[in-house]
């Protein structure tokens, strides 16, 4: 069973800057896909960035150019460096990992993260 425990969450003001990490019980090179999503209270989760192949990125509109995620394969770690963070960046952060299997997909997914943004 993969597991994926998140850290670095915490509470900053506006504009300031957090980096996120997620520790994989896998060696996260195995993985088709690794990203980071969020969830809002009363919004449905919703994703904020991706990896796939170790160097293709997608990111959320909404986090473009402030946002960064990337991976560190020798601690099976994936990281999520946030900057110019605003107060609707407050969420729940979750890390996902996902392994596509005979074309179906399987994720797995941390427990999840606070991240709160507020003077």
């Amino acid at each position: 069973q993969v597991q994926l425990v998140e850290s670095g969450g915490g509470l900053v003001q506006p504009g300031g800057s957090l980096r996120l990490s997620c520790v994989s019980s896998e060696s996260i090179t195995t993985f088709n896909r690794v990203g980071w999503y969020r969830q809002s209270p009363g919004k449905q989760r919703e994703m904020v960035a991706l990896m796939a192949g170790g160097s293709v990125t997608n990111y959320a509109d909404s986090v473009k150019g402030r946002f960064i995620i990337s991976r560190d394969s020798a601690k099976n770690t994936l990281y999520l460096q946030m900057n110019s963070l605003k107060v609707e960046d407050t969420a729940l952060y979750y890390c996902n990992a996902r392994w596509n299997v005979e074309r179906r997909p399987y994720d797995y997914w941390g427990q999840g993260i606070q991240v709160t943004v507020s003077s």
